[in-house]
C-alpha cells in the first residue's frame, strides 16, 4: 500500500483547539531572575505591577507554577473567529530547494492584523475590560500588534492610544489607517506629547525612535491616565503564555500526521511568536521526552542573543518600567532603519533568554538582504508573501533544508510564519529594486549600549 500523503494544508477543527494555555516557566528546570523594581531594585511583588498592567495579567506574569491555565471562553469564542490556524507542508518549497528535508510552517496571517499578533491581543482587552479599565495604551513597531490590539479594544469598545516607532510610522501608512480604522489614535514616537518623548527628542531632534522609546511613551501615558493601563504585544511572559496557543495547535496537527519536527525555528525579536511556537516542544526537552533542536533567527542589525550581554536591564529607553534579566544590547540601544520593525527591539523575553543562556536553544544573525532574498523566493513557491519578521524564520529553515540536501538527511524542519507582507512593500520594493542595504553594528556600536547597563549593589 501506498503511504497516505501528508495533506498541503491541515486544519484542526474549533472542537480540537485547545483550551488551555501552556505556561513553559512551570518545567523549566531553573527559573529566570526576578524583574526588579526601579525604584528599589528589590524583586518586584505582583501588587507592584498593579499600577501598570492589569490585576490578572499582572498575575500571570508572576506565575511560574502553575502549568496550564484555562482560556476564558469569551476568549475561545473570539479565537474561532481565525483559529485554528493552518498546519502546512511545504511540498513546492521543497522541490524547489531539492530537499530530502519534510518542511512544515504553522501560518499566523488569517486575520485583520495580519499576524500572531491577536492570540494575545485579544486577551489582554479581555482582561481589561473585566476589570472596569476605560482605556489601554501600548507601543508598535512594524505594526501587527497595534493592528491586532486596535481590533481586540475596538471588540470590547476600549479607547487605545498606540504610540507607533517613527520609522515605521512614515513608511507603513496604510498599517496607521487599518488601526484608525478599529477607533484607535496613533502618535508617532518619541513625541512631544509625554515628558519621556520630549526628552529623547532633546537629545536626538532627528531619531526614527525604537521600541523601547515607544514602550515609555505608552507607560507614562498609561500611569498619568485615570482607570488606564498599559498592555505590551511581546517579551513578557504573560504574552509568550497566550502565544503557546501556536506551539499547541502546531504538536497537536504534528501528531495527527504521525510527525514530529527534528528542528523548530521561529524568528526573534522580543520573543512572543517563537516562545508560542517551541512552548510544547521546548516541554518536551525539558522533560527528557524528546530533543528537538531549536532555533531563534534574528536580524544581524539588532542582534541581541547572538551578541548581547545577559544582564538585568530596562525594558523601556526612559528606564521607567521594571527591570529584567535578559539577553539586552543596552536599552539605550537605536537600531538602523531596518525594515523588519517588529524585530527591531533591544532587548529579548526573559523565558527565552534564560533558555537560550542554559543551552537549550541555539540563536543565529543574519543580514536584511539574506532574508528578503529568502522571501522573495519563499513567495513565489508557497504563494504567501511573508512579513519581513516571518522571512527571517524561513532564512533559517532554507539553510536548514540545504544542509539537509548536502547530508541525504531527511530531517523534519517545522517554523513558524507569523504573518503576511502586504503592509512592507516598501522594503520589498528596496530590495527588488536593488537599493537595499545592510547594516551590521561593530562592536564599538555595541559597546557604547553595554557601558550604559544599569549598575546594581550586589547583582551587577
Amino acid at each position: 500500500m501506498m503511504p497516505k500523503k501528508v495533506p498541503h494544508r491541515l486544519y484542526l477543527t474549533e472542537d480540537q483547539m485547545p483550551k488551555q494555555w501552556y505556561n513553559l516557566r512551570a518545567d523549566m528546570k531553573e527559573q529566570p531572575a526576578p524583574i526588579l523594581n526601579p525604584g528599589t531594585l528589590q524583586p518586584a511583588t505582583v501588587e507592584e505591577l498593579y499600577p501598570v498592567f492589569c490585576e490578572k495579567l499582572a498575575q500571570q506574569e508572576m506565575d511560574s507554577t502553575t502549568r496550564y491555565i484555562d482560556i476564558p471562553e469569551e476568549i475561545q469564542d473570539f479565537y474561532k473567529m481565525y483559529r485554528p490556524s493552518p498546519l502546512i507542508r511545504a511540498y513546492n518549497l521543497e522541490k524547489a530547494l531539492g530537499t530530502p528535508a519534510k518542511i512544515y510552517y504553522k501560518f499566523e496571517g488569517n486575520n485583520t492584523s495580519g499576524s500572531h499578533k491577536l492570540n494575545s491581543a485579544i486577551a489582554q482587552a479581555y482582561y481589561a475590560k473585566e476589570q472596569g479599565l476605560t482605556s489601554l495604551t501600548t507601543e508598535t513597531g512594524a505594526g501587527q500588534w497595534g493592528t491586532a490590539l486596535s481590533e481586540a479594544c475596538s471588540y470590547y469598545k476600549l479607547p487605545l492610544t498606540v504610540y507607533m516607532v517613527k520609522v515605521s510610522y512614515e513608511q507603513k501608512p496604510f498599517r496607521k489607517s487599518v488601526m484608525q480604522t478599529f477607533d484607535a489614535e496613533i502618535i508617532p514616537s518619541p513625541s512631544n506629547t509625554t515628558k519621556v518623548g520630549q526628552m529623547i527628542l532633546s537629545q536626538d531632534p532627528n531619531t526614527g525612535g525604537s521600541l523601547g522609546c515607544a514602550i515609555s511613551e505608552a507607560v507614562e501615558k498609561a500611569v498619568t491616565t485615570e482607570n488606564c493601563r498599559y498592555v505590551l504585544g511581546s517579551v513578557l511572559n504573560q504574552v509568550l503564555l497566550h502565544q503557546s496557543i501556536i506551539g499547541l495547535e502546531s504538536k497537536m496537527a504534528m501528531e495527527i500526521l504521525d510527525e514530529y519536527p527534528d528542528i523548530v525555528i521561529g524568528c526573534a525579536g522580543g520573543g512572543s511568536n517563537l516562545g508560542g511556537l517551541i512552548a510544547p516542544f521546548m516541554q518536551d526537552k525539558l522533560l527528557g521526552k524528546a530533543n528537538p533542536r531549536i532555533i531563534a533567527v534574528e536580524p544581524a542589525s539588532c542582534p541581541s542573543l547572538t551578541r548581547g550581554r545577559y544582564a538585568y536591564d530596562f525594558c523601556d529607553t526612559g528606564r521607567v518600567t521594571p527591570l529584567a534579566k535578559m539577553y539586552t544590547l543596552g536599552c539605550d540601544f537605536m537600531p538602523s532603519a531596518n525594515h523588519a520593525g517588529g524585530l527591531r527591539y533591544h532587548g529579548m523575553s526573559p523565558i527565552l533568554s534564560k533558555l537560550y543562556h542554559d543551552g537549550y536553544m541555539e540563536a543565529i544573525a543574519v543580514e536584511q538582504t539574506k532574508v528578503f532574498e529568502a522571501a522573495v523566493f519563499f513567495a513565489k513557491q508557497e504563494t504567501i508573501l511573508p512579513a519581513p519578521e516571518s522571512a527571517h524564520a524561513i532564512r533559517g529553515a532554507i539553510d536548514e533544508a540545504l544542509k539537509c540536501k548536502e547530508t541525504g538527511e531527511a530531517k523534519t524542519i517545522l517554523f513558524g510564519l507569523t504573518g503576511t507582507g502586504y503592509f512592507d512593500m516598501t522594503a520589498y520594493n528596496a530590495y527588488l529594486n536593488g537599493t537595499m542595504t545592510d547594516y551590521i553594528p561593530t562592536d564599538e556600536d555595541l559597546q557604547k549600549g553595554f557601558e550604559r547597563l544599569p549598575k546594581i549593589p550586589g547583582i551587577q
